[in-house]
C-alpha cells in the first residue's frame, strides 16, 4: 500500500481512481470530488473542506477526520465504509452505500444523512438533524443520541439499543424495528409501522403509536403521553406506571398500571377485539 502524508490537493478531483493507498494528515481544499472512483484507502487525520469527497467508492477506513460543513453530499454509491473517532459537520451524507459502521462520530449537522443506505452499524454516534437513516434497511444501533426529527422514516430491519432519541415522528413507515432500553421524546410515535418492538423502553409522545400493526412493549414507561394507540391493531403491551389517555386501539392487550382516560368512541371498532387491564383496579 502507498503512503501519502502531510499534503494538500484542490481542485477537482485531484485523486481521482487511486486506490491501495493510506493517506495520512492530508487536507483537500476547495475542488470538488477529490477521491471519486477509489478503492482500498485508509484515511487517518483527513480533513476535507470541500464537497463530494467519496463517491463511488469501495473498502474505505476513515480515522480521525473531519469533513467540515461545505463537504456536504459527501459519501454517496459508497461500499464498506468504516469510520471512527470522526466529525462531520456537513449534512446530506452517505446515500445508496452499503455497509456502513461507525464508531464514536459525531455529526453537527445530520440533516438529510444516510438515505437508501443497507447494512449499516452505528456505536456511540451523536447526531443533530432531521430525516437520519430515511429509507434505509438493515440498520444496528448501540448509543445513539439524537436531537433531530422524523428519525428513520421508511426503515426496514432496525435494532437500537441504549439511546437516546428526541425525534418528532420518529419510526414513521417502518417495518421490523426492536428497540431495548432506550429512551424516546417526541410526538406521533411510530405512525403506519408495521412490527414494531419496545423493551424497557421510557417514553413520551403526544398521539404516540397510532396506526401501528403488530405492536408489542415489555416493561416500558410511558411519561406524559396522551391519545395512544388509536387505530392500532395486534397490540401486545404492558407498561409500568401510568398513561395519559387511550383512544380507539382495534385489537389485541393492553396491560398498564393506570390509565388516566380511555376514550373508545368511533363505533367502527369492535370493542371485544381489545383488552385493557389495568392493574390499579384488580
Amino acid at each position: 500500500m502507498q503512503e501519502i502524508k502531510d499534503d494538500y490537493y484542490d481542485g477537482e478531483r485531484p485523486l481521482y481512481g487511486i486506490h491501495d493507498t493510506k493517506l495520512i494528515n492530508t487536507t483537500f481544499g476547495k475542488g470538488e470530488s477529490p477521491l471519486k472512483e477509489t478503492a482500498n484507502l485508509a484515511l487517518d487525520g483527513v480533513l476535507f473542506t470541500w464537497k463530494y469527497p467519496l463517491w463511488y467508492s469501495d473498502q474505505i477506513t476513515v480515522t480521525d477526520t473531519i469533513f467540515e460543513e461545505m463537504s456536504r453530499s459527501g459519501i454517496w454509491y459508497t461500499n464498506d465504509i468504516e469510520i471512527t473517532n470522526s466529525t462531520i459537520q456537513a449534512p446530506k451524507e452517505f446515500r445508496r452505500c452499503d455497509g456502513i459502521t461507525l464508531d464514536n462520530v459525531h455529526f453537527s449537522d445530520a440533516e438529510e444523512t444516510m438515505w437508501s443506505c443497507k447494512n449499516i452499524k452505528m456505536h456511540d454516534v451523536y447526531a443533530n438533524g432531521d430525516y437520519l437513516g430515511m429509507n434505509s434497511e438493515n440498520i444496528y444501533v448501540d448509543h445513539l443520541d439524537l436531537v433531530g426529527n422524523y428519525v428513520f422514516d421508511g426503515a426496514k430491519n432496525v435494532e437500537v439499543h441504549n439511546s437516546r432519541l428526541v425525534s418528532k415522528d420518529a419510526f414513521w413507515n417502518c417495518e421490523n424495528v426492536t428497540i431495548y432500553d432506550s429512551k424516546i421524546s417526541g410526538e406521533y410515535l411510530a405512525w403506519n409501522t408495521k412490527n414494531i418492538t419496545f423493551i424497557n423502553c421510557t417514553i413520551e409522545s403526544d398521539q404516540g403509536l397510532c396506526y401501528v400493526d403488530h405492536l408489542t412493549m415489555k416493561n416500558c414507561r410511558t411519561l406524559r403521553t396522551d391519545l395512544a394507540f388509536e387505530l392500532c391493531s395486534n397490540i401486545d403491551a404492558e407498561i409500568k406506571g401510568s398513561i395519559m389517555s387511550i383512544k380507539n386501539p382495534i385489537s389485541g392487550q393492553i396491560k398498564v398500571d393506570h390509565v388516566d382516560e380511555i376514550i373508545m368512541d368511533d363505533p367502527k371498532i369492535d370493542q371485544s377485539k381489545i383488552k385493557i387491564i389495568q392493574n390499579d383496579q384488580g
